[in-house]
């Protein structure tokens, strides 16, 4: 069955109006408040208030397995430079990663599903906050999501340009690297810059330091290992001639595989602990919690496949591509529960600007392709028993 014309433009409403609306990780009220609200009047049982703003709307249609489907809600602090006629009416915030249509998306396919009801089960639809940098999907697990709402599987789509509008992209295993960030602090003897044998210069340790970081992935890996180091931010010294006491290093890591992850930090804290002591410079390094490898499920991934098969044709559904060194946090919902993450091309006639760009715009005519997926995907996994 079609999804209804009329159901996607109500879809395209209310994507257009979430953008014009952005609210950062753990600040969107009016976002779960809206949603909360559709799922209501669909008829839903709806729970709010997971990870303080995360919504789960239930939709129960007789005895069967029960799924999990997760959209994110957020967005960034970027001020909009594209004048689309919904533009962000908060300053500094946009959608620029394409929240608001995975949870337009995800919203109309509990609308059409409450409506049809063409499967046996539970779906659980899980909006979740904060995913941008803050964890929030690993805060809706540390709350009770699977424990609350226990699912024999979860599963998730984002958007991506530069792959064809509609196309599906899954693999059977990584899909996204993890993401760890780190500040160094570089702690030398300050002094006057004309005289710099009377103190120890943190910022030519830094330098070398920066130089050396990036020898991990180049000469310490197996070139068929992945990872990524890299240093993002330095800061330190207040007068133009006087060597600073401290300066201070901030960056991240991502890696495909966990034992690569382990090494990698491994080494970066070895080289901060041994590198600077020649300059008579002490190194410290701080970790800040990350995520894991966005990790699928061979049996929930191949679900997926064979659902978007069925629905675009074979040729327009990647199996096993390059994973993305990009983090995404829907990883620590695949760490406690089986699923699947699946990319949805967002490339129609004129390619979409990158996501976290400041022109981008989420692509409405990917929204009832996106319908569609999550429609048949539930039909699918929730088939009703043979006869009934």
């Amino acid at each position: 069955m079609t999804v209804p014309a009329s159901l996607t433009e109500e879809a395209i409403g209310w994507r257009r109006q979430l953008h014009a609306q952005p609210e950062l990780g753990y600040q969107e009220q009016k976002t779960a408040r809206f949603v909360a609200d559709q799922l209501r009047a669909f008829g839903l049982q709806v729970h709010t208030g997971l990870a303080g703003t995360g919504v789960v709307g239930t939709l129960e249609n007789g005895a069967g397995p029960v799924i999990g489907l997760r959209a994110d809600m957020d967005a960034l602090p970027i001020t909009e430079l594209g004048q689309p006629a919904w533009h962000s009416q908060q300053s500094g915030v946009m959608h620029a990663c394409g929240h608001d249509g995975h949870t337009a998306i995800l919203l109309a396919a509990a609308k059409w599903l409450a409506e049809t009801r063409r499967f046996s089960g539970t779906v659980h639809f899980v909006f979740q906050p904060a995913e941008e940098n803050l964890g929030g999907a690993r805060k809706m697990v540390e709350q009770g999501l699977f424990t609350r709402f226990p699912m024999d599987a979860i599963y998730a789509l984002h958007n991506w340009p530069g792959l064809p509008l509609g196309q599906v992209a899954i693999n059977s295993g990584a899909m996204m690297a993890s993401l760890d960030s780190f500040e160094i602090t570089l702690t030398g003897k300050s002094c006057h810059a004309a005289m710099p044998e009377s103190g120890a210069d943190p910022i030519v340790a830094a330098a070398e330091l920066i130089l050396a970081l990036q020898t991990i992935p180049a000469r310490r890996l197996s070139p068929l290992a992945s990872s990524v180091v890299s240093v993002t931010q330095i800061s330190g010294g207040e007068a133009i001639n006087v060597i600073p006491e401290t300066v201070t290093l901030r960056g991240t890591v991502r890696c495909l595989q966990p034992e690569v992850r382990s090494k990698v930090r491994a080494l970066i804290e070895e080289f901060v602990a041994t590198l600077p002591r020649p300059f008579a410079v002490e190194g410290n390094i701080h970790w800040y919690a990350g995520y894991p490898v966005t990790q699928n499920h061979p049996h929930q991934a191949q679900q997926v496949a064979q659902t978007a098969r069925r629905l675009v044709g074979e040729k327009n559904v990647h199996w096993e591509v390059n994973p993305s060194m990009a983090s995404e946090d829907f990883a620590c919902m695949l760490e406690a529960c089986p699923g699947a993450y699946l990319w949805l091309g967002a490339d129609g006639d004129t390619p979409s600007a990158p996501l976290h760009n400041a022109f981008y715009d989420f692509n409405d005519a990917l929204i009832g392709p996106g319908i569609a997926l999550w429609q048949h995907l539930v039909e699918t996994v929730l088939a009703p028993p043979s006869g009934a």
